[in-house]
């Protein structure tokens, strides 16, 4: 079993109003020194199998669903989880 820990940003190349927002309420709180913000989606996912697997899987879940991949770009780790037997 994994914990899939799943980043959605936009691409450089796309504006990112949300993050332009912050990056201004930010220099008006004096706090100059922020060169760049970075605003995001963040997902869990708790899969079964193999870890190729569920490589694989979170791939096309996040192409299909989770990530618009013509705006944004994703990355994920993947953590192994101790399965519990009940």
């Amino acid at each position: 079993m994994f914990k899939a820990k799943i980043y959605v940003t936009y691409k450089p190349s796309v504006l990112d109003p949300k993050a332009e927002v912050i990056k201004t309420a930010l220099g008006r709180m004096a706090y100059h020194n922020v060169e760049d913000v970075l605003y995001g989606k963040y997902f869990e996912l708790t899969l079964a199998g193999s870890e190729a697997d569920v490589r694989k899987q979170v791939n096309t879940i996040c192409d299909q669903l989770l990530a618009n991949v013509n705006m944004e770009t994703y990355r994920f780790e993947l953590e192994p989880m101790a399965e519990v037997n009940a």
